[in-house]
């Protein structure tokens, strides 16, 4: 059975930093690429990030970029998002995802998904 398991959520003052990392199981983690999405109530869930399976290409959501970094260590099956300058509108639960494919994981219809962290982050 494959398991996405996140964990790193809290809360912080804004400006501050999180960093979230998500450990997959019961799936080849490197033929995987994998992505991070956030969700508040009420509201769609919105793309944040993503990496491919061999960790060379990454992208990210206009609103993270510079400040968010997505990595992953293959043999440990863990991708991680490292968020600084955090805003307060970036509460939200963090959710990790994985799929065979970089280019549909963008849109939001991964393979697989995990249970979610969240983040609060005060003014």
């Amino acid at each position: 059975q494959v398991r996405l398991v996140e964990s790193g959520g809290g809360l912080v003052q804004a400006g501050g930093s999180l960093r979230l990392s998500c450990v997959a199981s019961g799936l080849t983690f490197r033929s995987y690429a994998m992505a991070w999405f956030r969700q508040t109530p009420g509201k769609e869930r919105e793309f944040v990030s993503r990496i491919s399976g061999s960790g060379g290409i990454s992208g990210y959501s206009d609103s993270v970029k510079g400040r968010f970094t997505i990595s992953r260590d293959n043999a440990k099956n863990t991708v991680t998002l490292q968020m600084d300058v955090l805003k307060p509108e970036e509460t939200a639960d963090y959710d990790c995802a994985a799929d065979s494919s970089y280019k549909n994981i963008l849109a939001g219809g991964a393979d697989y998904w995990g249970q979610g962290t969240q983040v609060t982050v005060s003014s």
